[in-house]
């Protein structure tokens, strides 16, 4: 073999190693204890494939702050195992043996022990092998600049197989050796560990899990459910919804929130991995419309990442995420047949995660559309019920315009429903598909103002003089003035607008202020929209009176204002013309309440 072809063995930093583990690879130095706990766990494990009725314990005692030690009743190892597994980064007993147990193990990684070094400044193990009746207990001792001994011991050192481990804190970390911490962090990682925990003699597992003991009732149910739902997310939940999944080895359950929150915001689903809890963080075990439950589970088929930190995002995740969407997809279908009342409770809060599932599945679609809330003319109603009060479901696409609308079309019998938040007109234009015969139309301006009563021409001609000057002082905003009668009486001048509308207005203001060729270009997307209206009701008395104003500048001056007025009650954001305007006409009036007609006379 030449000298280019002479193998080389790697050579490892364990302090960069260290580095690495506890500012890259893990998250905070708690995951320390999971490892310990793993680590015991999984030993038990191994030593009952070979021996079922072996001890299942592990015990953790904090002898002095910053000094921690952990037993556990495992497999133990041998002196040759020491070498092998404690001192080879990256080996694994869950990879080189007892393959016929892997599938119950926690942990497949090799980083083991060496977590740890995040926390302490020296590892002691003490280990006696259940394999081996003969062989002597071995003590591995590893310190965090990368040195090791390995010595045996005399027989009482360790009588019983299975290993114990010493941490000593390094400098800074004490705090996460107390006892009050690691029995925090024991109960937090092992609840629902299958073996016998104890911090000192507190017990850290508590199993069965709640959602799989047996209660008195279905009101005891309940009420322990929520208990550990405000335990574990610090919230009493609106209901529980049971998730079983034998095939894919998924057992827990979803807590419904009690409270609105925002489609965007990230869940915070509990994921326990064979008993070991593995992230507090998997936005990604729900489909994303379910973003109103929290979940607690415990599986053995999703696989973890390498931190153990998080799910591997595989077509088994995909599988479980899908089923146990499916699982809440049915339970809130099931109150809809069932239990109406808790329906309604439950859609109060939470319409928004349904709706955005009913646009895409066709039977969420028809069995939530006739609970489903919608802003309307009528009221907070179903689309269902305000189908049946209107022949012609009309609607709009954005909350200004109905906000602008939805009085006047109200009070003239025009069914409108506000399709300007989140999802509802993808669902307002479904209705047909669930409800045939429902005929659904986009609300304009030009409805609106089919449906106000016109005013006799010989009362129009005798204000014509008003209307013209009105029309003069809104014509440069793109605004036509006309005269109507309709109801409420108390609303004084009606501003219809539409989208077409906006836009032409928008490209013209964009082409006055552009150069030449830009203006070209904006000229020649000229459209032929109606410009918007200000309606002036005939009927209100306000609007009678500034009618019969003679001097055609105040006149104008009372058309900006009625114009401003009507902008206002419409909620529409203000252009700066239009704020410009506001101001100008409000200035002049006080004005010209303030003057009379000779200079400097206060009235």
């Amino acid at each position: 073999m030449t000298a280019d072809h002479i193998p080389h063995t790697f050579q490892v930093d364990l302090r960069g190693l260290v580095d690495l583990l506890s500012h890259h690879l893990y998250s905070s130095p708690r995951v320390y204890l999971r490892e310990l706990l793993q680590n015991a766990v999984d030993a038990i494990t191994a030593r009952r494939a070979e021996q079922p009725d072996a001890p299942a314990r592990v015990r953790l005692h904090v002898d002095e702050p910053g000094v921690l030690r952990v037993a556990d009743s495992g497999v133990g190892l041998t002196e040759a195992d020491v070498h092998n597994l404690l001192a080879t980064i990256g080996r694994s007993s869950k990879r080189d043996g007892l393959e016929s147990a892997r599938a119950g193990f926690l942990g497949q990684f090799g980083i083991g022990l060496l977590a740890c070094f995040v926390v302490a400044e020296e590892i002691r193990v003490v280990s006696r092998s259940a394999r081996d009746a003969a062989a002597p207990p071995v003590e591995w001792t590893a310190r965090d600049d990368g040195s090791y001994t390995v010595r045996t011991l005399p027989e009482g050192a360790r009588p019983e197989p299975g290993t114990t481990v010493h941490l000593t804190a390094r400098p800074g970390a004490v705090e996460w050796l107390t006892e009050a911490r690691v029995l925090a962090l024991a109960r937090d990682f092992g609840s629902l560990l299958p073996y016998d925990v104890r911090v000192g003699d507190e017990p850290v597992t508590d199993r069965p899990a709640v959602w799989e003991r047996p209660h008195p009732g279905p009101a005891a149910r309940r009420a322990a459910l929520a208990h550990h739902c405000h335990q574990q997310f610090g919230f009493t939940p609106l209901d529980a919804i049971d998730l079983d999944l034998p095939v894919a080895g998924v057992r827990g359950v979803a807590y419904v929130l009690p409270s609105a929150v925002s489609p965007a915001q990230r869940a915070g689903h509990r994921v326990h991995l064979k008993g070991m809890l593995l992230t507090e963080r998997a936005d990604e075990l729900l489909p994303d419309w379910a973003f109103f439950v929290r979940c607690v589970i415990d599986t053995d088929s999703l696989r973890p990442t390498a931190s153990r930190e998080s799910l591997y995002a595989d077509e088994t995740l995909a599988a479980v995420r899908d089923a146990l969407g499916a699982t809440i997809k049915e339970w809130f279908t099931g109150l809809a047949g069932g239990d109406p009342e808790r329906l309604a409770q439950f859609l109060s809060v939470h319409h928004l995660g349904v709706k955005s599932l009913a646009r895409h599945d066709r039977e969420v679609l028809t069995t939530m559309l006739p609970w489903l809330p919608f802003e309307t003319t009528d009221g907070q109603l179903p689309l269902e019920e305000f189908a049946r009060r209107h022949p012609v479901v009309h609607f709009t696409r954005t909350v200004e315009e109905y906000r602008q609308v939805a009085a006047i079309a109200a009070a003239q019998g025009i069914g409108v429903v506000n399709g300007g938040y989140t999802y509802d007109t993808e669902l307002i234009e479904l209705l047909p598909t669930v409800r045939p015969g429902t005929h659904v139309a986009e609300l304009d301006a030009d409805t609106v103002a089919a449906h106000l009563d016109p005013v006799d021409p010989a009362e129009e001609l005798a204000v014509s003089g008003f209307l013209g000057a009105a029309r003069g002082k809104l014509d440069p905003l793109g605004v036509d003035v006309v005269l109507r009668t309709f109801h409420p009486v108390s609303v004084p001048a009606l501003h219809l607008d539409d989208r077409s509308a906006r836009q032409e207005r928008a490209r013209a203001e964009e082409e006055a202020q552009a150069d030449d060729l830009w203006a070209g270009i904006l000229g020649s997307l000229r459209g032929s929209a109606p410009r918007a209206r200000l309606v002036l009701n005939h009927h209100n008395p306000l609007v009678r009176s500034i009618a019969r104003i003679a001097d055609r500048e105040l006149a104008g001056t009372a058309a900006e204002a009625l114009y401003g007025q009507a902008l206002l009650m419409a909620q529409r954001p203000l252009r700066p013309a239009d704020s410009a305007l506001l101001n100008r006409a409000f200035l002049e009036l006080l004005r010209r309440a303030t003057y009379s007609d000779g200079p400097g006379e206060a009235r």
